[in-house]
This record gives structure tokens, sequence and C-alpha cells, in this order.
């Protein structure tokens, strides 16, 4: 299946449970989540509960750019180190496949991670071979990992058995995040590249960024490879040039 249908997908470098910032305990659904994700791969199919519901399947949903495809991706990162077989689909930007060829075959793996379910729900294929897949990975006892930008019940699903099956594991939210907070990991996420960006070069940043952390992750991959290259460190100067403000 994956040699008949290629896909430019990869998973980021950095997006691994290690560069999740977690803040202290005051936001604490973030540990929660990664506590589960965690959980859900170290548990060995045999462990998991025979019914339907359990920790095989787990829906994560949150605002956009709360960090959950860094979560999706870090779940396939880890199974990797653990000899697990998974795929990270990225659902938004897979819309135009054939969802029974993207589908064909997934239940052989040990996970499979889908990403911005609600990108594709609403069209009859979509949803029909969504429902099979899910039966197809529960039969097997595959892990099943989603993402969705709302509540299950808040889906725009017209097929009534894909939203039963979709409610059929845990569910965590991933809440919203302030100015702060965001500041915050994007310095975090920086520092775990060994550049320093100052609490001034950090606002410089953020006030002119789109602000949510798919897009602030995008600025530090052209400030890293700048930096790497002209072997400069970060100012509001050369933030300035890089990215042309």
């Amino acid at each position: 299946m994956f040699e008949q249908l290629p896909l430019a997908v990869q998973l980021r470098d950095d997006a691994t449970f290690d560069n999740f910032f977690l803040f202290d305990e005051a936001v604490s659904d973030r540990r929660l989540v990664v506590k589960q994700l965690r959980g859900q791969l170290s548990q060995q199919p045999s462990q998991q509960q025979d019914s339907p519901q359990g920790e095989w399947y787990i829906y994560l949903y949150g605002p956009t750019g709360m960090g959950k495809s860094h979560l999706l991706q870090a779940a396939c990162h880890q199974s990797d180190t653990l000899g697990l077989a998974s795929l990270y689909l990225p659902l938004q930007e897979l819309v135009d496949y054939s969802p029974q060829d993207l589908f064909e075959g997934l239940e052989q793996l040990e996970l499979v991670c889908l990403d911005d379910i609600q990108c594709v729900l609403g069209k009859k294929q979509w949803e029909q071979a969504l429902f099979n897949l899910f039966n197809r990975l529960a039969e097997n006892k595959t892990r099943l990992l989603v993402s969705g930008d709302c509540a299950i019940r808040e889906l725009p699903i017209k097929l009534p058995d894909l939203q039963s099956r979709l409610s059929w594991g845990s569910v965590y939210k991933l809440s919203a995040i302030g100015d702060e907070q965001q500041l915050a990991v994007f310095q975090f996420r920086a520092e775990k590249r060994g550049l320093a960006v100052n609490d001034e070069v950090a606002q410089y940043i953020y006030h002119r960024c789109q602000r949510d952390m798919d897009a602030l992750v995008d600025v530090l991959d052209k400030l890293d490879s700048a930096s790497l290259k002209e072997q400069r460190r970060l100012t509001v100067p050369f933030v300035k040039l890089v990215l042309q403000w």
C-alpha cells in the first residue's frame, strides 16, 4: 500500500514529547494528555480491554495551534523508538486523495494517527471510509489517535454510525493558552534548538506573527536556518532582515 500510494508526509524532527512544553500545574491538561498518550503506546495490545472502549483509541481536541499535530507526531516518534509501526496522516492536506486507497492496510500497523479529522467530515465517501477503518482497527486492536478542533458532539458528522464509533474512546481537551504562555512555549522550543531568544526578541516576533504555535514554529524554522547559515545570534535587527519585517 505504501509503495502504491506514496505520501509527501514527514514528521517534524522536533515534534517529540520532550519538546512539548508543559507549563506548571496550573495548566494541568497538557500534562494529563502527554501522560495518557505515553500510556497508550506503552500498553501492549494483549493488555487492552476486550471491549471496543479503552485506551487503544484516544480523541484529542482543542483550538488550532495548541499543539495537537505536535502530539500526534510525537506519538509516532515514540512508536519508532519502541519498534512499533505507525503512520501520521494530516487529513487537511490529504482531502483530495481517495480515502479507500489512503486507509488500505492500515490495520496492519500498530499506531494510526489521524490529524484534523474535521477537514474530511460531511463527505459521504470519507465518512464511510473512516467508519470501515475504525472497525478494522478495533478488530485488530491497532492503536488509534485522532485529533479535531472541537468536541465529538460538535463535529459535522452525517453518518450516525461514525458518530457512535468516534465516541467509543477516551477524550482529552487541550485548552487555549494565553499570550504569555505562548511566548514561553516559543522560547522553550528555541532553547531546545540551541537558540537563545531573549524577551525583547520574543516580544518583537510575537507581536508581528500570526498568534498560534504552528505559525511561530514556522518562523522559528526560518530563524534557526538563517542563524546557522550566517553564524549570527538572534537580535531584533537580524530578525527584521531574515523575515523582511
